[in-house]
């Protein structure tokens, strides 16, 4: 339901969508329509769902939208053939005197597919003599192995969002969740 106007977009028509039409589409579709849907079901697997069906290409774009809402600056998608492994990149302004450049990686999987070694290992390839910083985003897990890559001593460490902690930041963000206060009688009062 969030992300349905951009996936009816890649649907009919495979080139890039334009930032603001995403935004709109995204904005469009929020709303829930079938509310028997979100009452029955946990909305993070809700949402896994919904991003899990998204073409590759949509996943970059809605990629690309969560750090500029985290704060990042100049988010480009660069995915095409002949990317060199990196699916984007950014600015990050830590302050007035200190930014940093970094590049993403996104792989839209389904949960019982996890990254590997060798991916983080590629995309560490590919951000040598471009950034110091990688981000790697995944609707999946990651290896113990990759995990430890990730961070190995020597060489420029790489985020790792897996699907448990993009979740925790579409929530923190109020990207395309919108939060409910619910409330229970309790006649304890008396």
């Amino acid at each position: 339901m969030i992300f349905q106007g951009v996936v009816k977009q890649f649907k009919g028509d495979k080139t890039s969508i334009p930032e603001d039409n995403l935004t709109q589409s995204m904005e469009e579709t929020i709303a829930p329509t079938d509310t028997s849907l979100t009452t029955s079901r946990d909305y993070r697997t809700e949402l896994m769902d919904i991003i899990r069906n998204l073409p590759p290409a949509g996943f970059e774009r809605l990629c690309q939208r969560l750090l500029r809402e985290s704060g990042f600056q100049q988010v480009e998608v660069t995915g095409k053939s002949g990317d060199g492994g990196i699916d984007g990149r950014g600015l990050l302004k830590i302050n007035p005197l200190l930014s940093m450049q970094v590049v993403f990686q996104s792989k839209r999987y389904q949960a019982n597919t996890p990254i590997t070694v060798s991916q983080i290992r590629d995309l560490r390839g590919a951000m040598a003599g471009r950034t110091d910083k990688g981000i790697f985003i995944t609707t999946s897990t990651f290896t113990a192995d990759a995990r430890k890559e990730a961070l190995r001593e020597g060489v420029p460490p790489i985020e790792l969002v897996d699907a448990q902690k993009l979740v925790i930041m579409f929530e923190e963000l109020e990207l395309g969740l919108t939060p409910k206060t619910i409330y229970d009688v309790n006649f304890s009062f008396r």
